[in-house]
């Protein structure tokens, strides 16, 4: 991808959003259920688009929302419902058409009227109600949640996504008949949504504090006393977004040396700097969207970013910005070394396109390793139960369990990934960047990268379907290929594409869900030139598997 001439500079005024006009095509839009592009599509992480083509609109969101309500009375869940949004434009909007249409449906619903509730926040909230022997609790009293948000999409974008009552984002099954049940409604030009005025929705509301119980359980993940106690100069960067009034009570709660270097809100996001590819996007794993943060670095230990609904993490030290699987590895590695109370057989989860640094930090340390496909939801089961110790992908999400071994929340969680970087600081006095030298010293320095190929519809359905058996090639940069995948190797799940590895390289394809590319994910252990070799050589491998003997 060319580099823009923006990247990394405060955004001009020609990239800012026209926020009125936004939000009057949010409420006059109207989608055409025949177009692909604007029906109800649920990806990795919910429904997402924007009402200027008319991908996400009040439509949408009536529909979608009569689906969900739908599916908990058939599911038998009739335990509040906790909502959140973040900072975009198009999240209070669409939080109030979805908060019309659940009370419209007799749905007790949980909120904060007026505020922004990140995704971790309503994960946390929900794990709590539903939390086996909590006191008053009937069995049958399941809470679930909806999270209004696109992540760290650019400021035009909405996004809609569900939790059940496991805490974590939804499985296919739900996901599927959601988003058909939602389409369905839309064809049927919407006659099957319920709906109260705004007046009688905000009546319905059972005002909700979410962020007490979050911040004063802090100290039942990460060893906050340690903090306290080292005087770590920690500084954070909520790029704009909900985790904010978060930090803002973990600073005024926990007596942390903690800094909060920007408390802007805006949903034109113009604090931002730009993106690599001359793009507005709260990417906190960006160095070029986290280039204010990265510009104070030398003031703090570490330092702390985060996406607008804080399900992302980017970790900044004297160093720089930390790769977002460098960091991946290290809390793993200091993880099931200081956290005595999980149980002996706890595995590390990771997704396929996460690097293969932590398959070496996983052996050196003795846990399993169970590698999944892409998607947060792999991770749910286990850190629900325990069997899970840390849940992890690649584009900077994780979470992982309280001292005790018990969940704290089942989605990712932006917040303790920074907090656990001052913990490891205070504890072993050394940064996440210093402790990450130490595992290359010790397992192998890798280098990875991430790149587009060109991919037509017919194309991407072909590597969507592939099997092992299509792919003909025997070695990759040099080395005997070690395995050929379609499926995960922790789950058995078909990952949407192939991954082929050796004993020193891999890389991974996948087709996007949004544009005429697919995705090539690759590292090597040999270095730069040796992974550039790898990834010349997948795309090789998966042209001739497009095109077939």
């Amino acid at each position: 991808m060319t580099l823009s001439p923006l990247a990394g500079k405060r955004a001009p005024q020609s990239l800012l959003t026209n926020i009125p006009r936004l939000v009057a095509h949010y409420y006059e839009t109207r989608p055409d259920p025949r177009d692909p592009l604007q029906r109800v599509a649920f990806g990795t992480s919910g429904h997402r688009g924007t009402s200027i083509s008319g991908s996400f609109n009040e439509a949408h969101i009536l529909a979608v929302t009569q689906a969900v309500a739908e599916h908990r009375a058939a599911a038998g869940i009739t335990g509040p419902l906790f909502m959140g949004l973040d900072t975009h434009a198009l999240s209070e909007p669409a939080w109030m058409t979805a908060l019309q249409v659940l009370v419209a449906n007799g749905v007790q619903v949980r909120a904060q009227a007026g505020a922004f509730t990140p995704t971790p926040l309503i994960s946390h909230a929900i794990l709590e109600h539903n939390r086996p022997g909590r006191e008053g609790k009937p069995d049958h009293d399941w809470a679930d949640g909806i999270v209004i948000t696109p992540s760290h999409n650019p400021p035009q974008d909405g996004g809609f996504k569900y939790n059940p009552p496991s805490g974590g984002p939804a499985d296919t099954d739900v996901t599927g008949a959601v988003q058909a049940r939602a389409n369905a409604i839309l064809e049927n030009e919407l006659r099957d949504v319920q709906r109260v005025s705004l007046e009688d929705a905000l009546a319905g509301l059972t005002d909700f504090d979410f962020i007490t119980p979050y911040v004063s359980q802090l100290g039942t993940v990460v060893n906050l006393d340690a903090i306290r106690q080292s005087g770590v100069r920690i500084g954070v960067d909520p790029l704009g977004g909900s985790s904010l009034p978060v930090w803002q009570a973990v600073q005024a709660q926990h007596d942390l040396n903690l800094q909060i270097v920007n408390e802007d809100i805006d949903p034109r996001f113009a604090f931002m700097s730009v993106d690599r590819d001359g793009k507005i996007r709260m990417d906190c794993s960006s160095p070029y969207a986290m280039a204010g943060l990265l510009a104070l670095k030398g003031d703090f230990d570490v330092a702390i970013g985060n996406d607008p609904d804080a399900d992302r993490h980017g970790i900044v030290t004297r160093a720089g910005l930390m790769n977002p699987n460098h960091y991946l590895a290290v809390m793993i590695e200091y993880l099931f070394s200081h956290r005595p109370g999980w149980r002996a057989d706890a595995a590390i989860g990771k997704t396929l396109v996460s690097s293969a640094l932590i398959d070496r930090v996983g052996a050196g340390i003795g846990r399993r390793v169970v590698e999944v496909p892409v998607g947060f939801k792999y991770f749910v089961e286990g850190l629900l139960d325990g069997s899970f110790g840390f849940g992890g992908e690649e584009s900077a999400g994780a979470s992982f369990l309280r001292l005790d071994g018990t969940p704290w929340s089942t989605d990712k969680d932006g917040l303790i990934p920074g907090l656990l970087a001052a913990e490891m600081t205070a504890v072993t006095g050394r940064t996440p960047s210093e402790r990450f030298a130490d595992l290359t010293a010790r397992y192998g320095e890798t280098a990875y990268d991430r790149q587009d190929a060109p991919a037509d519809a017919a194309q991407k359905k072909i590597l969507s379907s592939l099997s092992p058996e299509q792919v003909t090639a025997t070695t990759l940069g040099g080395d005997p290929i070690t395995a050929k995948l379609t499926r995960a190797p922790g789950n058995g799940a078909g990952i949407g594409g192939l991954k082929v590895t050796t004993d020193q390289a891999w890389f991974a394809a996948r087709p996007s869900g949004t544009e005429d590319v697919y995705k090539i994910y690759a590292e090597s252990f040999r270095g730069e030139g040796h992974l550039r070799q790898v990834m010349a050589e997948a795309r090789d491998v998966v042209s001739a598997a497009l095109t077939g003997p």
